[in-house]
Formats: C-alpha cells, structure tokens, sequence
C-alpha cells in the first residue's frame, strides 16, 4: 500500500497540518482505523492536560558533552545523562 502526504483540519483549532505519508504507515502498522483529529500541537497540548500539566524538570550535566540540560526524571548519582542532542546520537 502506498502513502502521500495528506492535509487535514485540527477539529480543536482549526489549523491545518500535514499527516505525512511515514505517519500513515505508522497508523497502518499499528492498526489504527481513525486519522489524526488534531493537529501536533493541539495533541501534545491535550496530553499534558491528562497528564495533569507540564512535567517537572531536572538540571543535569550532560555526560558527553558537559552542557547543562534539562530532564524529566531526576537524575540519580553515578548514571549517565544526555542532553537532547548526545542522547539522540545513541
């Protein structure tokens, strides 16, 4: 089966987003039936409200490069952490 880009409406906002074709694969793979009813953001918006906010931060060390980073667990002493950067390299 093949897959294109397809645009549709957030039925919260209103704004329109692209649901992409590695996206409609992905659904397909996992079996879902429906399409996306709201956009990226008004989803992640949606998921931290049922979440019951924004997660609680945590200032680390990055462990391969030395930045200073924020992560949402709280690290624990002799374990490695990664900025967002270092950790998607591994």
């Amino acid at each position: 089966m093949e897959f294109a880009d397809k645009t549709l409406q957030c039925r919260d906002c209103g704004a329109e987003f692209v649901f992409t074709a590695g996206e409609q694969e992905f659904y397909a793979q996992k079996g879902f039936a429906n399409e996306p009813g709201r956009c990226p953001d008004c989803r992640s918006r949606r998921r931290r409200e049922r979440a019951g906010g924004p997660r609680e931060m945590h200032s680390a060390i990055c462990a391969e490069c030395g930045a200073e980073t924020q992560v949402p667990f709280k690290p624990t002493t002799g374990e490695p952490v990664y900025c967002s950067t270092c950790f998607s390299r591994r």
